[in-house]
């Protein structure tokens, strides 16, 4: 299921699409990172390429995580 989220970064509301699963891995990653969610937010949101939305940056985000607990 996708769903629509909202987070402050850097002081500013935004909102993004994702679905289920790409949302619980992000928490699940700032959880091992002992982060708040919203700063590991803001630090995908801050190395994404200017050209990319949110949303996809988050989800390449993850499966780039995935890939390396992998191997």
């Amino acid at each position: 299921m996708i769903r629509k989220h909202s987070a402050t970064l850097h002081g500013h509301r935004t909102s993004f699409t994702l679905e289920e699963p790409f949302w619980l891995e992000l928490k699940a990653i700032a959880e091992e990172r002992r982060i708040p969610l919203a700063a590991l937010l803001s630090e995908i949101d801050d190395a994404r390429q200017p050209d990319s939305n949110l949303s996809s940056a988050l989800r390449v985000y993850v499966l780039e995580a995935v890939k390396a607990k992998a191997g």
